[in-house]
């Protein structure tokens, strides 16, 4: 049995997080939260500890002032694997399968979320109804809706919900975009993302997978229907089916449109999208797109455009490498009147100028989990990287899915809306050429061109009954969002 969540529009507390938690630092205090000083011991669980969960894992034993106390995780096996890790370390730890239970539990502070996409909110805000604070890796949401409820859950909750977008905790981006303020390349023309990665079909299932009877299946679908899966591996490919993940448009996607957002000064969500792609170059369980362009736009602002590739270089064989785009296949290019900023995915960037010459070079990182533990025994968490500039970043991407899938073939003329979006649409025919693709057998979807309000956080215009409903998801019985805990 299912119940459909409707978005819900709170302005006044939404006008009042707008104004205040990205604005300024600003401190919470729980009821349910212990006092803490300087030397308190920050009494921490993780959730999810396949793939980014152990390097969240990592990262917290190396946090000052921080005690892994607990672990948890729906795969018994992965559990187990990850307890057996801790004990060579000498460190004993209780063990949740649960994570309602780990929720609930007395003895701990915060909680670090490295579960699939579908998951995210729904943990956070259950362990935020409990008084504990969260670290929840990007995206923070799986839907518009989901991110909404986060930053509205940790005011009403009074708790820190820190977000998984690593370039907020590295110094380098912020010197960058500090000294780009002082006028030094003028102004910004357009903010650019890549996602150029090798991503190989996942493969084509002829029966559904035997789940391994060690994983909880109740546990692990949460608020999606149980239903067969059709995957070859159970594990990570879950990102390329769209009940539960948000292809690399959500999964990698996220960390470059938070830097553009960064570029553009931090703005809510933009006035107008528009989306091109599809899962091009092979048949199989995956549903999101592969390759795929974005165009954002936010009234007054210079655009954003973010660009996703999954196929090599050429031939179908990625052996040969992805292809680049001034030197990058991840990360951003940032254009401006006098030059650019550019920075792949990790704590260093430079500024070059037109002809590419380097101006200033700006390098250093900082753990986010160090930050997040701060933030804790502060009881204050800067607006960079608190759960609402997260919810908006996410939120980028999902706005992209939906124009997406609202698609028309008449909207192929679309692609001259932009220069810079026919720009890429003829570069992008060129890639999928190179890898010996047919456009006329296997041809990509063109997305609608939607409006949207960013105070409403509604479409709007013709098409806004087709895509309001996709700002949210049916959650299944035993699984909604607690919004009124």
């Amino acid at each position: 049995m299912s119940a459909q969540i409707n978005p819900i529009t709170q302005m006044n507390r939404r006008n009042f997080l707008q104004r205040s938690a990205l604005a300024s630092t600003f401190t919470l205090l729980s009821p349910f939260a212990r006092a803490l000083d300087s030397n308190s011991q920050i009494r921490c669980a993780v959730v999810g500890l396949n793939g980014r969960g152990k390097n969240l894992l990592a990262d917290l034993l190396r946090a000052k002032n921080a005690r892994l106390v607990a672990l948890c995780d729906c795969d018994q096996d992965v559990l187990d694997q990850a307890k057996a890790e801790m004990a060579k370390k000498q460190l004993s730890v209780a063990t949740y399968q649960d994570y309602r239970k780990l929720c609930a539990a007395k003895d701990i502070d915060a909680i670090i979320i490295a579960t699939p996409n579908h998951t995210h909110a729904l943990i956070a805000l259950t362990a935020a109804a409990q008084g504990k604070h969260v670290y929840v890796e990007k995206p923070v949401s799986h839907n518009v809706w989901e991110g909404r409820q986060l930053a509205l859950g940790a005011q009403r909750h009074k708790v820190i919900i820190q977000h998984g977008f690593q370039r907020r905790s590295e110094t380098c981006w912020e010197e960058a975009f500090a000294w780009i303020k002082e006028g030094h390349v003028g102004k910004l023309v357009i903010a650019r993302g890549f996602c150029y990665k090798p991503r190989p079909s996942i493969g084509k299932s002829l029966a559904p997978l035997k789940v391994p009877p060690t994983i909880d299946q109740d546990l692990w679908f949460g608020p999606r229907e149980i239903t067969p899966v059709m995957r070859k591996k159970f594990h990570y490919d879950w990102h390329w089916q769209s009940p539960y993940g948000n292809g690399d448009l959500g999964n990698q996607g996220p960390h470059q449109l938070d830097v553009c957002r960064w570029a553009l000064g931090d703005p809510m969500l933009p006035e107008s999208i528009i989306s091109l792609g599809g899962r091009i170059g092979y048949e199989d369980d995956g549903n999101t797109a592969n390759t795929q362009i974005l165009l954002l736009e936010h009234k007054g602002l210079a655009p954003i455009l973010f660009e996703v590739r999954g196929l090599p270089k050429s031939g179908m064989d990625y052996q040969q490498g992805m292809d680049k785009y001034q030197g990058l296949d991840l990360g951003n290019v940032i254009e401006y009147e006098n030059g650019s900023l550019l920075g792949g995915h990790g704590p260093s960037c430079k500024i070059v100028d037109k002809q590419g010459k380097v101006i200033k070079a700006f390098k250093g990182g900082r753990s986010a989990m160090q930050n997040f533990i701060d933030a804790v025994i502060d009881n204050k968490i800067a607006p960079i990287r608190a759960v609402e500039s997260a919810h908006y970043s996410s939120a980028l991407a999902h706005l992209g899915t939906i124009s997406l899938a609202i698609h028309d073939p008449a909207q192929r003329e679309s692609v001259n809306s932009h220069p810079a979006l026919a720009d890429a649409y003829q570069r992008l025919e060129t890639h999928l050429a190179a890898n010996q693709v047919d456009l006329k057998k296997t041809p990509l979807t063109f997305g609608s061109k939607l409006q949207f309000d960013p105070q409403t956080e509604r479409f709007t215009g013709p098409l806004a009954d087709k895509a309001n409903p996709l700002l949210t998801e049916t959650y299944r019985q035993g699984f909604a969002l607690p919004i009124d805990a």
